[in-house]
């Protein structure tokens, strides 16, 4: 996560000069930036740039709907992925000195909304749908060589959505979705009888599979979706459940890379306002919090990590996008509200965009 000197450094020298002059001055004010896909008020699509206070600094345009945001300090560059099952990726300069560079998904294969670069920004990993044969993949880019596609590895599982690199560098953990999709049906969700959702790691030098772990059968219909990593190195999932409404699993857990997965107890009424929906999932800056956000519910949650409790509920109508800031959390909406929470002191922020469904602190 960049500080704005990380940031800057990053960017290179002109970042700051190329800005209009409103814009120069929000990113001097703001220690920390945020990212996040959005739609504009003429109904287009775009990518901010945000200062911590929510000033805009810089934007570019989309051809479509985003949903998340990686950024490599090291490459010098970000990605802007499509919202499944879109086929495009947006390569961009933070800097804005060399024009973005639109990745189109190869034949067979869509994205899933999800990647990171390599710790040293000289591959990008992105999850991906070969739909044809119902499996998820992890398709590899040449960050040096013009973004050219490179490889695959299976992600053992299917619809393979949010995925993270574990602190050792080298294994990444995946959320299966487990639920089948085919663009040539939009986004029906086609079995969802015979789902099998798991939390998988895999060594991403050569594609081994380290792990994979699954809730208990009865619970095959809750699709595990978004992953935060606490300061233990657990790994933090929110669920959305595709059973019957009345049933009311719990929906946030833990998995870790020695063969633990554990559902945390949720109080009922926490569990029933999140309405089986969890849409984002993010650690504290010290990785002792966890939040997750329902739109479905207009529900912010924060959690004790150490305990497994919640310490904060706040109400936020389509509240998704979640990311630390320097003392808690800053949430955004899909009505173009920006609030801090659990700690975070910040005034609310009205915009004349949408955001999507996550929020970034570069």
């Amino acid at each position: 996560m960049w500080q704005r000197r990380a940031f800057l450094k990053a960017a290179g020298a002109g970042f700051a000069a190329s800005l209009l002059p409103r814009r120069a001055v929000a990113l001097e004010r703001s220690e920390l930036v945020f990212a996040s896909a959005v739609q504009t008020a003429r109904g287009g699509y775009g990518a901010v740039l945000l200062g911590e206070a929510g000033e805009l600094i810089a934007e570019i345009a989309l051809p479509d709907r985003g949903h998340d945001i990686t950024i490599s300090p090291q490459a010098g560059r970000g990605v802007v992925f499509a919202r499944q099952p879109g086929t495009f990726a947006v390569v961009f300069d933070p800097a804005g000195t060399v024009a973005p560079v639109t990745l189109t998904s190869i034949a067979g294969r869509h994205f899933f909304g999800h990647g990171l670069f390599s710790p040293d920004g000289t591959l990008l990993y992105a999850t991906e749908n070969d739909f044809d044969a119902a499996q998820g993949v992890v398709g590899i880019y040449d960050a040096t060589g013009g973004y050219r596609r490179i490889g695959e590895f299976p992600t053992y599982g299917t619809g393979p959505h949010e995925m993270l690199l574990m602190p050792d560098g080298v294994t990444l953990v995946v959320a299966n979705g487990g639920i089948e999709t085919h663009p040539d049906f939009g986004r029906a969700e086609l079995n969802l009888d015979s789902m099998d959702p798991s939390v998988v790691f895999i060594d991403r030098r050569d594609g081994a599979l380290v792990g994979q772990l699954r809730l208990d059968g009865g619970l095959h219909q809750l699709s595990i979706r978004h992953m935060a990593i606490d300061a233990q190195s657990r790994v933090w999932f929110g669920c959305q459940y595709k059973g019957a409404a009345a049933d009311a699993p719990q929906l946030v857990g833990y998995a870790t890379q020695d063969g633990a997965i554990v559902l945390v107890d949720l109080p009922a009424e926490t569990l029933a306002e999140l309405r089986n929906y969890v849409g984002s999932v993010a650690a504290s800056a010290d990785g002792t919090t966890i939040a997750v956000s329902s739109p479905e519910g207009n529900l912010l949650v924060a959690i004790d990590a150490g305990a497994g409790r919640p310490s904060l509920t706040q109400t936020l109508r389509s509240g998704c996008g979640l990311a630390a800031d320097g003392a808690g959390f800053v949430a955004t909406s899909g009505l173009g509200e920006m609030i801090g929470i659990a700690g975070a002191s910040r005034a609310p922020r009205q915009f004349d965009f949408q955001f999507d469904n996550h929020m970034l602190r570069v």
